[in-house]
């Protein structure tokens, strides 16, 4: 401790010499505030202290290093309320409101933090998150309640300090509301959202809806003069408002209420009612559509809400249950599941001459939605188509057997004819020396085997008379004239030789 005065000093991260923290120079106390000295909190600081007695000084203490930002508490808010109608009304001023220098420059990233009980003995404590003006209801009239409110940092999730308790005691609620709009509700479905309430009260009354967005709910402004009415739902009877023009794919958070108005021109407010719109609107079924080929079933999915939908199709992310099953009479097949990302699905595996049957729900995994299921669609599969297959197979193998033993055999035959005609039917004429004789025609260039001895033979004999001489010589040339006259297209030099040879026979003969 610091008997008689403490000197503190200080310096931050980059720099040499140690300065002196401006009001905490030789005090008495064993504190010292030396905020006005800090200007970066993001900094780091290093802090020594030493004591000191007249001319006697200590030496330096161990020095403390911190960062201003990490070690700050956030301080309580500040807190008004007011009694109004039974209820409530609450005002909460951010920490550091009244200071010119701010560690928490976003005061509107602060969150609230309500603790209220009624003052006795048995108390039960609630907590409930509030805005930073807000009405406390569902209170009982005529009672004492207190509170206390603790502002949070999420950001860094950091939990400031609680502000003073403070009590403030209700009042009892007008009695002349019963024409107000109770029980509002929103039903919302593929991005189409309706308000509904009730009124029991039967005389004239005509309906304002209005609506705030939620971000003013965060300011600081009272933003009761920041409602506005919904397009198509002011002045009207009935007790429903579609309030979808206020909807777009951006669109935050939304606080509903109905103002009613009497035909005395007294208004009434409902409760509020938050619309986070793709929390609360909820997936209807997909439409779905049945085709068949051959061997595979098509389903074709049309998403929620139609296919020009954007905020249905890009926000949630959807994908699709798809349930099957064979409709049989015994209907002893069980439904099949498949999920598919798609709006195209494909089932295989189908029995011939069989009803299958079809429905889909649409799933967002994202929010944790799911549609009902689609209206069944069924479609029965063609007959068997086995037994055609297996005629046709057979009938392309057998004629490809076919054309695989004819077109050998076809060759063979081709040949033999080419073969047949050359030598029965030539092309070619026989020499004119052959076709003169006689105008005999020869179909064969072979002789035949009766006349091949013929020409080949030669029979010489003496003969002693003339006469037997002669007539045989005759005979000869007759005889030897025949055989060359069967010859097969005989040339000249065969002609010629044979003269010879007959003149040679005659000479030998005489």
């Amino acid at each position: 401790g610091c008997f008689l005065s403490c000197r503190f000093e200080d310096f931050e991260a980059g720099e040499t010499e140690w300065k002196g923290l401006p009001g905490c120079q030789n005090v008495t106390r064993t504190e010292c505030d030396f905020s006005s000295a800090i200007t970066k909190y993001y900094d780091k600081h290093h802090v020594r202290i030493r004591a000191e007695r007249r001319e006697e000084v200590s030496p330096w203490s161990s020095i403390v290093e911190m960062t201003p930002y990490d070690i700050a508490q956030i301080s309580p808010p500040g807190v008004e309320l007011q009694s109004i109608n039974g209820a409530i009304k609450i005002k909460v001023s951010p920490p550091e409101a009244n200071q010119v220098q701010k560690m928490w420059i976003d005061s509107v990233s602060f969150k609230y933090n309500l603790v209220i009980w009624e003052n006795s003995s048995n108390a039960e404590f609630r907590n409930r998150s509030i805005f930073p003006i807000d009405i406390i209801d569902d209170l009982a009239p005529d009672t004492t309640y207190c509170l206390k409110v603790q502002a949070i940092y999420p950001v860094d999730s950091k939990e400031g300090l609680f502000s003073p308790i403070r009590c403030v005691k209700t009042t009892r609620k007008a009695v002349n509301v019963l024409f107000c709009a109770t029980n509002v509700s929103v039903l919302a479905l593929n991005m189409k959202f309706y308000l509904h309430w009730n009124n029991k009260y039967k005389q004239h009354v005509t309906y304002n809806v209005q609506y705030l967005i939620a971000y003013l709910k965060k300011l600081y402004d009272d933003y009761s003069v920041k409602w506005l009415n919904v397009p198509g739902c002011e002045n009207i009877t009935d007790t429903q408002c579609n309030f979808s023009s206020i909807i777009t794919a951006t669109s935050g958070f939304f606080y509903l209420r109905v103002q009613a108005v009497n035909e005395y021109n007294k208004s009434c407010l409902s409760n509020e009612v938050k619309v986070d719109p793709l929390v609360t609107n909820e997936i209807g079924p997909p439409a779905v559509k049945v085709d068949i080929s051959d061997v595979l079933l098509h389903i074709q999915i049309s998403p929620p809400g139609g296919s020009e939908n954007e905020v249905m199709r890009d926000h949630y992310d959807l994908s699709y249950r798809v349930l099957y099953w064979k409709n049989s009479s015994d209907n002893e097949e069980e439904i099949k599941v498949k999920e598919v990302k798609q709006t195209i699905g494909t089932i295989s595996d189908l029995a011939p001459s069989t009803l299958y049957c079809v429905k889909v729900q649409a799933l967002s995994k994202a929010y944790n939605k799911s549609s009902h299921f689609s209206k069944e669609e069924c479609i029965k599969t063609p007959g068997d188509k086995i037994l055609p297959l297996i005629v046709l197979a057979t009938f392309v193998t057998a004629l490809f057997a076919v054309l695989l033993v004819a077109t050998p055999l076809g060759f063979a035959l081709y040949q033999a004819y080419n073969k047949i005609k050359y030598v029965f039917f030539p092309s070619c004429q026989p020499p004119l020396n052959i076709e003169g004789f006689g105008g005999q025609l020869f179909n064969s260039p072979f002789l035949s085997p009766t006349e091949e001895p013929i020409e080949n033979c030669c029979i010489v004999e003496t003969i002693i008379t003339e006469e037997a001489n002669q007539i045989d010589f005759k005979d000869y040339k007759h005889s030897k004239q025949s055989s060359r006259d069967s010859g097969n297209y005989s040339n000249d030099d065969d002609t010629s030789g044979s003269k010879v040879s007959e003149e040679t026979l005659e000479k030998e003969i005489v």
